[in-house]
């Protein structure tokens, strides 16, 4: 029987209850995964890379990074990873401001507990490239539980969907799952639907 390599022990390992979930992307604890690690690879060692001022951390004007090197078994594998706010978005040492769809945000400036938390963040993804819990970044660049947005529908084409809805070609679920839908369309599919439950209610009695 060939022998496992360690990359094909450790991605084998099942993590899902060392995890929690924080804003659509699953986070492994990192005090579980170093040791887990640890026990595999006794010879394992990390380091936190300092820039040439001589702190754990590499600041321009897009933001923040934070770097990261583990070595055991004689291979060395480098992480980095930004330093990021409570809803994705990257910090910066002084704080600024970004538009969303409700108008301006502020995003803070990072303090030495975000860069700490990235670090070891940086730390469990690093570890995932020697393949302990690598599977929970396979959606990464589309993080688990993420959604893309619906596409709207125009006023033509909902009401040929109602149409096609009232001769049983469509479905409201369609409907609704297909198309993000306005607050005054979802009022019209509403009375629609109630006005058709009315009928055949009233086809029904006769």
């Amino acid at each position: 029987m060939k022998n496992q390599t360690l990359f094909e022990k450790l991605s084998a390992i099942n993590v899902n209850g060392k995890t929690e979930q924080k804003n659509g992307l699953t986070y492994l604890s990192w005090a579980w995964a170093w040791s887990e690690f640890k026990k595999h690879c006794p010879d394992a060692k990390y380091k936190i890379m300092n820039n040439e001022s001589g702190v754990p951390y590499f600041a321009d004007d897009f933001g923040i990074m934070v770097r990261t090197e583990v070595t055991a078994q004689g291979e060395t594998h480098e992480m980095w990873l930004p330093v990021m706010d409570n809803t994705n978005n990257a910090m910066k040492r002084d704080a600024y401001t970004i538009k969303t769809r409700n108008g301006e945000r502020l995003v803070s400036g990072a303090t030495t507990f975000d860069i700490n938390k990235t670090i070891m963040r940086c730390l469990v993804k690093n570890l995932a490239m020697f393949g302990l819990g690598i599977y929970i970044y396979a959606g990464e660049d589309l993080p688990e539980g993420y959604t893309p947005p619906k596409p709207t529908i125009d006023a033509k084409r909902f009401e040929g969907a109602l149409k096609a809805i009232a001769s049983g070609e469509y479905r409201e679920e369609q409907l609704i799952g297909s198309f993000e839908l306005t607050t005054e369309q979802k009022e019209r599919l509403n009375q629609f639907m109630t006005h058709i439950e009315m009928e055949i209610e009233f086809n029904n009695q006769k």
